[in-house]
């Protein structure tokens, strides 16, 4: 049956409009989950249609009545089928994700980058804004991307602190070969280097003026519990423990002695805020709110770290 829609759609629909409509459709019958990059069925359908189109996927209304040519019906007809009876993201059937429109390579070796991380970089909170965190970005000469996964967050950082050699470490040897894919892409080998090892002993002694992180931070239970969708991904990349912040926890108590004087830490930790504050009730740590996440990334600094004497 399968086979027989994905000849049907190829053969009756003619336009990106047809196929849009098609994958809706199909997408929410199945009831899919979507949370890698799209977080609805229409996003995600668009994302793929215009990826896989090779067209800008910021906007897919300029293409909805464009008419398409019979193997670009086909290889749609297909990944909508695809992403329906794998259950897989659609990032990894195109093998392209976004962060602020820059793109990166990805696969199922590294988790798919959607970082708030990401966002809050583009967001004044460096060199720019109110009160930048930092607001002399060429004073920063070193920066270590911790759990770099596909090396996103390291390349953004390359681009923010074009002063600054940058460390993008992990445990992780296939996330890392992903990582070298995207470093070469964006031509960023010169200034990013690629570490492994087990958090903070991949660098050895070295110190940073900046520590970005993006941990695994997802609970043991609530791992055991993923959808489909999210079980594509690696579970290193995801699994943070029983309460989800064994990684957190181990960044806080080791990122002083690897901070410059004057530098800081941003950490990922998805919903762990209140057990954080309640854990810590002697850090000052500020709280970024994106469009989209209230509290979920937090900033912290050398110094703060080191009169709490952790």
């Amino acid at each position: 049956m399968p086979e027989q829609q994905t000849a049907a759609a190829a053969s009756q629909l003619s336009t990106v409009r047809d196929f849009l409509r098609w994958a809706l459709s199909e997408f929410r019958a199945a009831r899919l989950v979507h949370g890698h990059g799209a977080t609805s069925a229409t996003d995600e359908a668009a994302f793929l249609i215009l990826e896989a189109l090779h067209l800008p996927v910021d906007d897919i209304n300029p293409w909805l009545d464009a008419r398409l040519l019979e193997a670009e019906k086909r290889k749609l007809a297909h990944l909508i089928r695809a992403r329906i009876d794998t259950r897989m993201p659609a990032a990894y059937l195109v093998r392209r994700a976004y962060i602020r429109g820059i793109p990166f390579y990805i696969d199922e070796r590294a988790i798919v980058p959607r970082s708030y991380i990401g966002e809050l970089m583009f967001s004044g909170i460096f060199g720019g804004g109110e009160a930048p965190l930092i607001g002399d970005v060429a004073a920063v000469a070193s920066v270590l991307d911790l759990c770099t996964g596909s090396g996103c967050l390291a390349i953004i950082a390359a681009g923010i602190f074009r002063d600054a050699e940058v460390d993008a470490a992990d445990l992780s040897a296939d996330a890392l070969e992903v990582a070298r894919i995207n470093i070469d892409e964006h031509d960023v080998a010169d200034r990013v280097s690629l570490l492994q090892g087990d958090l903070f002993d991949a660098v050895g002694g070295r110190g940073y003026d900046l520590i970005i992180a993006n941990p695994p931070y997802v609970a043991g239970g609530e791992v055991a519990a993923f959808p489909p969708e999210y079980g594509h991904e690696p579970v290193m990349a995801h699994l943070g423990g029983e309460d989800g912040l064994d990684l957190v926890r181990r960044i806080l108590a080791g990122a002083a002695d690897h901070l410059n004087p004057g530098g800081g830490l941003l950490c990922e930790v998805g919903t762990g805020r209140g057990r954080l504050v309640d854990d810590y009730p002697q850090l000052d740590f500020l709280w970024l709110d994106t469009e989209e996440s209230e509290g979920e990334v937090f900033w912290i600094t050398r110094e703060q770290l080191l009169e709490a004497s952790l």
